[in-house]
């Protein structure tokens, strides 16, 4: 197996990505799991995770603590436990992963979303909060104060307002680009605002990393399911993680040359080619308190506009969750 130069790259990749144990697991639940049910016996899910250079410990203290923090449900049957989604980790995964699966908005009407907080209105620790977590859903703080944001979905706004205590304290709005506005000096706000050169180089070593296993791919018809499911669980770790720093601006903000359009168009030709061997090794390797994994979720193959057809990206292949819920607690 380590001849292989696909094996050659994962053994490197374990060696070199940094990669929190905890975080890893979240990816796994989200992208692998929770299409089946989000439901496992924890000595298969230990099984799953080994490839990924996970040993039990440590997967039984990055579980224990998802579950404290409400990621997670564990629970014991006989001598045995179960883990499963709970309905608010549902809801998380379901709201950060419709970013990775689904299309960046492409056209736009000109309006940003605003939010004014003013001087004094919040204690510095609540302010502190609520500016982090504007920044963490992809506003740009565009003066003191003021955080704007061109897509931002205004149940998702109000729904963090509530959370954070500050919807009576801050000024939410609309605003509209006025006619005739040139798009270059947008772009040099966008940029500038949400520091997209560090982001954009991050879109370029992603590519850098994982391109050559593309070809590696495209040189076999067959390939290794354990190696498929490990090449992709790094696969969208590292994209998620990029997205998470990524305001996802419309396009008419973006550099025409913006390698996030790249990195995608790679991330989505690496899952195709992996998805049906990975999902071999999650129906072979996890189990439930009911027997086999149960079939994917149909959503599955519409992730990344359909990697089974030719559809245009649309839902991102999870549970139903209803309406997406914001929480601080990140993994």
């Amino acid at each position: 197996m380590t001849h292989h130069p696909l094996a050659r790259w994962i053994d490197d990749a374990l060696a070199t990505i940094p990669l929190r144990t905890k975080s890893l697991i979240v990816t796994v639940f989200g992208d692998a799991i929770a299409p089946h049910g989000g439901v496992v016996w924890l000595g298969s899910l230990i099984e799953l995770l080994a490839p990924l250079g996970i040993n039990a410990r440590a997967a039984r203290t990055s579980l224990f603590r998802l579950a404290k923090e409400e990621w997670l449900n564990a629970s014991p049957i006989g001598r045995r436990s179960v883990y499963g989604l709970t309905a608010a980790g549902q809801r998380r995964i379901h709201h950060a992963y419709r970013r990775i699966y689904d299309a960046p908005q492409e056209a736009w009407n000109g309006e940003w979303q605003i939010v004014f907080v003013p001087e004094g209105a919040l204690p510095q620790k609540q302010r502190d909060e609520l500016r982090r977590d504007l920044l963490w859903e992809g506003y740009g703080a565009v003066a003191p104060g003021v955080f704007a944001h061109p897509s931002a979905s205004a149940e998702g706004l109000r729904e963090l307002l509530q959370q954070t205590g500050s919807e009576d304290k801050v000024v939410a709005f609309r605003a509209s680009t006025l006619d005739g506005a040139v798009p270059r000096p947008l772009q040099s706000l966008a940029h500038h605002c949400w520091r997209l050169d560090r982001v954009a180089a991050d879109y370029r070593r992603f590519g850098e990393r994982f391109r050559p296993t593309l070809k590696w791919l495209d040189a076999s018809e067959t390939h290794d399911p354990q190696q498929c499911f490990v090449l992709r669980t790094l696969l969208i770790h590292e994209f998620r993680r990029i997205l998470l720093r990524d305001p996802q601006l419309p396009a008419p903000l973006l550099a025409r040359d913006w390698p996030g359009r790249t990195a995608r168009a790679l991330c989505r030709e690496i899952y195709r080619r992996t998805l049906p061997p990975s999902e071999e090794y999650l129906l072979c390797t996890l189990q439930t308190p009911e027997g086999d994994l149960p079939a994917a979720d149909p959503g599955l193959h519409q992730r990344f506009g359909g990697i089974a057809g030719d559809g245009k990206e649309g839902g991102a292949g999870l549970p139903a969750a209803g309406a997406p819920a914001r929480n601080r607690t990140r993994a």
